[in-house]
């Protein structure tokens, strides 16, 4: 930095006295070289200003004591300026770091968490998950049992970020551990319950919905562990029904069971899934009513589900000016036969 300074004094010296004789503007073009030169070695505003006085008091040495008193004051502010801009300069840097770091974060939780729809003869499924920022607070999950059993596993934390994806990690790699979908959806949420309790901090829980649809018997059992109610489009009547299951949230007790609950479903039933970030939408500061969702999903009913729910997503990323508040994610199943 020094040797920048001592390099660039003479030249800066010569280029300001030519400047004020003849206002040329080559003057200004080689002053910005030197500026460059001052940027790229990262020398602070106070640096120049000191060598600007310097060189005014060798070019004028009777310059009045006010100008030099107002050119003392100038270099003060520019300390505190100078100051100021290291630290912008470091906090830039830091959340340079951070974004591709949480980047990367959010790319690994993509590949962990992955899930892929099943293909079932007879049900015509459709998903969508949309974060709200990079990290996802949501889960969902399918698995396929031997048995033609299909798990459906739909979750979200309270809390979000880097922490909440490590817990939906936790809950993917438990959940794993079990042996298809052959436990029914009671024991899941008990099993997980014990997990969470056991290793996430005591401020952080987390709502889940775990669902068998068994095709052979055209049945939906499922457990809820306090998350958002789903809802059944019956096709004969083309009405909604609201599936409230009850069930405290997983990780406040370690003891907590879940009750397990049936429902017929009817050719062209339509089931549904979804998580807070889709019934608590907003328009402007207000949360949109159950029925306007509803109302939503009916526009689109008879499309395929996978269209269905993409027509959905896009209508509230539209209400909500592209900028979603909450992370989305919507799951519908269509039984065809």
């Amino acid at each position: 930095m020094e040797e920048t300074i001592r390099k660039n004094t003479v030249k800066y010296q010569k280029l300001l006295q030519k400047y004020i004789e003849t206002q040329d503007e080559k003057s200004l073009y080689d002053l910005e070289l030197i500026s460059k030169a001052f940027i790229k070695k990262n020398i602070l505003p106070e640096e120049l200003i000191n060598l600007h006085i310097q060189a005014m008091e060798r070019i004028y040495p009777q310059l009045l004591e006010e100008y030099k008193l107002s050119m003392e004051f100038l270099l003060e502010a520019t300390v505190f300026y100078g100051l100021a801009l290291q630290e912008v300069d470091y906090l830039r840097q830091e959340k340079d770091v951070l974004t591709s770091e949480i980047s990367v974060a959010a790319n690994m939780q993509k590949t962990l968490l992955g899930t892929q729809r099943p293909e079932v003869s007879g049900l015509d499924i459709g998903v969508i998950s949309v974060p709200a920022h990079q990290m996802n607070g949501d889960y969902h999950h399918f698995t396929k049992g031997s048995n033609g059993t299909i798990g459906i596993a739909i979750a979200d934390v309270v809390g979000k970020g880097i922490p909440a994806a490590l817990c939906m990690s936790m809950i993917k790699y438990a959940m794993d551990s079990y042996p298809e979908a052959t436990m029914s959806p009671n024991k899941v949420l008990e099993n997980l319950n014990r997990v969470v309790e056991r290793n996430i901090d005591p401020s952080m829980f987390i709502t889940m919905c775990y669902a068998h649809y068994l095709p052979a018997e055209s049945k939906l059992r499922l457990s809820s562990a306090g998350h958002e109610p789903g809802y059944i489009f019956r096709a004969e009547t083309e009405e909604f029904e609201e599936v409230r299951a009850k069930g405290i949230v997983l990780g406040v007790m370690p003891d907590a069971t879940y009750r397990e609950y049936e429902l017929a479903i009817q050719k062209d039933d339509l089931i549904i899934f979804l998580t807070d970030g889709v019934s608590e939408c907003r328009d402007g500061d207000r949360f949109i009513e159950t029925e306007e969702l509803l109302e939503v999903i009916r526009k689109y009913i008879d499309l395929p589900t996978q269209e269905l729910v993409e027509n959905v997503y896009q209508y509230f990323e539209k209400l909500q000016d592209f900028q979603l508040r909450d992370d989305f994610t919507l799951i519908v199943l269509r039984k065809e036969v």
